[in-house]
C-alpha cells in the first residue's frame, strides 16, 4: 500500500507543471523561471546505473521510481518508507536522537549485526545528510544504500563495520521545499530550503552550538564515537568535470589539528575511494573553490575555519570528510556517486579501520603549546593544480551590461594548469593549563558540556590565582551574522589577579582531547570563540560615570600630585592633536586612572590559569 502511495505521489509530481532546470523549454506560455536555465550537462552514462532497481521493486525508493530519477521524497515518506525498513529488516533500526525547533523528530538509520549494542571493535560510520536540505544526494543514496544491505546480498558490509545514516538532519528546511529553493543546482525537482526554521546554517555552528539540531547531533556522535565523519552537501559555483568532489582539512600535507588522520585519509582513504568511482563513471575531485569570476583565476582550499563540519572535525580529533557533489551535475549522477563514495568508505573501513584508529588516538594525545588560529587565504599561491575543466565562453549580457560567462557543457581536453591558495593563520594563541568559567555564565558552561569536554565544577567557592583579560579596543560588526552581532578583539592585556569564583562554576583544563576545541572557543581573540560571536556583549557596557564638573577639579588634582602622570598626559597632548582638541576624551583619560572606574569594564570573566 505504502509503495503504491510513493508510486503515485511521485507521477503526481512527473506531471506537474514545474520543470527540471536540465529539460527542454517546450512548456507553452511558461514562465521564464519554469524553463531551463542552466548551462547543459555533459553527457554521463556511468556503470553506476545498474544500481537502479526497477519501478516494480516492492524495495524500489521514490527516486529510483521517479522516471527522471529526479525527485526526492518529504520528510514523511522518507520516515515511513525507512519504517517500513525497519519492521522488514533485523539489520535496520531507527533511534531518535533529537527534535527540531518545528518539532519534527531528527532520526538516524542505523544499520548493524551486533543488535541495539556495538561491537567496540567495529569501526563506526556516520553518513550525514540534509544539513543544507536542497543539497539532499545522501539521503536519496543512504536509502538505495540501505536498502541493498537489507535484502540484496549487501549485507557482508555490515561484517566488520558500523553504518549510522542521518537522512535528514535539518528538517524543518527539508520541508520548507519547493521548486525555487537552489537556482544554482540541477535537481531534484522539490528542493529543501537552505537555512533552518529560525533562519540558520547549520554548517555554521559546529562549534557555537546555538541550534537543536547541531546539539543533537553531537550528543549522537559523543555516544557512538564514529571513526569516519562523512558531511554530504551539493556545491555553488564554477562549472567543471568531476561530479564527486571532496576534502578534509590536512589533505595533502596542508595544515590540519589532526595530523595523523589527515595522513591516514592521504594514504588509505583516497586511492580507494577514487579507484571505486572511477571504476563506476564517476570523475572524482578534491574539494576546492574558484578564485571570483575568472575560471582560470585560481583555485582556493575554501577555508579551514572550525565553525565547518571539516574544522571542527580536525580540532577535535574526528576524522571527516566534507562532501560537496557537483551542483550541475543530474541529480542522478550525484546519488549514484554518493552511493558508490559511501559503499567504499564501508570497504576500506572494514580493511584498513584498525590504522585509522590508531591515528585518532596519535592525534587525540596531541597537546600543542601553540594554536594557530584564524585562518585567511593566502595573498599569493603556492602551488599549481591540475584542473579538468569545461569548456566555456564570454558574451555580453544586455541584462548586466558587462561580459557574463557561459558554460559550453562539454570537457575542455586540454587539462588546466590552475595557481592554487591556500590558508595561513593570523593569530597564534598560547596554550594556558586551564581556564575558569564563572557559574553565573551557565549558557557557556553548557555548550562546554555538549562538546564533551571534560571540566572539574566547583562545589563551594574558591579563590585562585588566574590571568583575567582586559579586551583592547573591541568592535561590534556592522551586520548580523547567524543571529548575533559578532565583535572582534585584536589585543588583550592580561591582569594578575586573585579571583573568587562562585559555586558551581568550572575549571575547564587543556590537558585533554578536546582541549584545542577550549582554546578556540574560550580566547576572546579567535574568531571561532564565543566571544567572537558576541556571547560576552555585557562587558562591552560601561555601568557609573563621573560629570565633568567632578573630574576637572579632580583631574587638575591628579596633576599637581603626580608627576610622571602630568608627563603621560602632555607627552599625549603633545602626540594626538585630536585628542588634546577633545575636552571630553582629556577627561576621560583621567577618570580611567582613578578608582572610581568601572573595574569590570572590558574585563573578560573567563579567566586564564597558567
Amino acid at each position: 500500500m505504502r509503495a503504491s502511495l510513493i508510486l503515485a505521489a511521485v507521477a503526481a509530481l512527473v506531471s506537474s507543471p514545474v520543470m527540471s532546470q536540465s529539460a527542454s523549454p517546450s512548456v507553452p506560455n511558461a514562465a521564464p523561471w519554469d524553463q531551463a536555465f542552466l548551462p547543459p550537462a555533459p553527457q554521463w552514462n556511468g556503470a553506476s546505473r545498474a544500481l537502479l532497481r526497477d519501478a516494480t521493486d516492492p524495495w524500489v525508493t521514490p527516486f529510483e521510481a521517479d522516471p527522471a530519477h529526479d525527485f526526492s521524497p518529504t520528510y514523511a515518506d522518507t520516515r515511513a518508507w525507512f519504517d517500513r525498513l525497519d519492521a522488514a529488516s533485523e539489520l535496520i533500526r531507527i533511534e531518535q536522537f533529537g527534535v527540531s525547533p518545528e518539532g519534527r523528530p531528527i532520526y538516524a538509520v542505523i544499520a548493524s549485526k551486533d543488535g541495539a549494542a556495538f561491537d567496540p571493535a567495529k569501526p563506526v560510520l556516520l553518513a550525514q545528510a540534509g544539513i543544507h536540505p536542497g543539497e539532499i544526494d545522501g539521503k536519496d543514496a543512504g536509502m538505495m544504500l540501505l536498502r541493498d544491505i537489507a535484502f540484496n546480498g549487501k549485507d557482508d558490509l555490515l561484517d566488520r563495520v558500523n553504518l549510522i545514516l542521518i537522512p535528514i538532519l535539518s528538517v524543518d528546511g527539508h520541508e520548507r521545499a519547493g521548486a525555487y529553493s537552489r537556482p544554482n543546482q540541477r535537481g531534484p525537482r522539490i528542493q529543501g530550503w537552505r537555512n533552518t526554521a529560525t533562519n540558520q546554517n547549520l554548517n555554521r555552528d559546529y562549534l557555537k552550538l546555538d541550534q537543536p539540531e547541531m546539539r543533537a547531533v553531537r550528543g549522537l556522535i559523543l555516544k557512538y564515537r564514529p571513526d569516519l565523519y562523512v558531511d554530504i552537501h551539493v556545491t555553488d559555483g564554477m562549472d567543471y568535470q568531476y561530479d564527486v568532489t571532496y576534502g578534509y582539512n590536512g589533505e595533502n600535507g596542508i595544515y590540519s589539528r589532526s595530523p595523523a588522520t589527515a595522513a591516514w585519509l592521504d594514504a588509505a582513504f583516497k586511492p580507494a575511494v577514487n579507484a571505486a568511482l572511477e571504476t563506476q563513471g564517476h570523475i572524482p575531485g578534491e574539494l576546492v573553490f574558484g578564485m571570483g569570476d575568472d575560471p582560470k583565476a585560481g583555485l582556493s582550499d575554501g577555508g579551514l575555519g572550525e565553525r565547518f563540519s571539516n574544522g571542527w572535525g580536525s580540532a577535535a580529533h574526528v576524522p571527516t570528510i566534507l562532501i560537496e557533489n557537483h551542483s550541475l551535475k543530474p541529480h542522478e549522477q550525484r546519488v549514484l556517486g554518493t552511493y558508490i563514495f559511501l559503499e567504499q568508505a564501508l570497504r576500506t573501513l572494514a580493511a584498513e579501520g584498525r590504522d585509522l584508529r590508531a591515528a585518532i588516538a596519535a592525534d587525540s594525545a596531541l597537546r600543542p603549546a601553540e594554536i594557530p588560529a584564524n585562518f585567511v587565504q593566502d595573498e599569493q599561491p603556492s602551488t599549481t593544480r591540475a584542473f579538468k575543466g569545461i569548456r566555456y565562453e564570454m558574451y555580453d549580457s544586455p541584462a548586466s551590461g558587462r561580459q557574463e560567462i557561459r558554460w559550453l557543457g562539454e570537457p575542455d581536453p586540454e587539462l588546466w594548469s590552475l595557481p592554487f591558495y591556500s590558508s595561513h593563520p593570523t593569530l597564534t594563541l598560547r596554550r594556558p593549563e586551564a581556564y575558569w568559567v564563572p557559574s553565573y555564565r551557565a549558557d557557556i558552561i553548557e555548550r562546554l558540556r555538549l562538546h564533551g569536554v571534560a571540566m572539574e565544577t566547583l562545589d563551594a567557592p574558591r579563590t585562585v590565582p588566574v590571568d583575567m583579560l582586559r579586551l583592547d579596543d573591541p568592535k561590534l560588526g556592522t551586520r548580523a551574522n547567524e543571529g548575533h552581532v559578532p565583535v572582534t578583539v585584536t589585543s588583550v592585556t592580561p591582569e594578575r589577579r586573585d579571583w573568587t569564583f562562585p559555586t558551581g562554576s568550572v575549571r575547564v583544563p587543556t590537558d585533554q582531547p578536546l582541549g584545542d576545541i577550549v582554546v578556540l572557543l574560550l580566547e576572546p581573540q579567535s574568531s571561532e570563540s564565543f566571544f567572537a560571536w558576541g556571547l560576552f556583549p555585557e562587558v562591552l557596557s560601561r555601568v557609573e560615570y563621573i560629570e565633568g564638573y567632578a573630574i576637572a577639579p579632580l583631574a587638575e588634582r591628579m596633576l599637581a600630585a603626580d608627576p610622571a602622570l602630568k608627563a603621560e598626559f602632555e607627552a599625549r597632548l603633545a602626540a594626538e592633536p585630536a585628542f588634546a582638541a577633545d575636552g571630553n576624551a582629556r577627561l576621560q583619560w583621567f577618570y580611567e586612572r582613578t578608582p572610581f572606574y568601572d573595574d569590570r569594564y572590558r574585563l573578560y570573566p573567563v579567566a586564564r590559569e597558567n
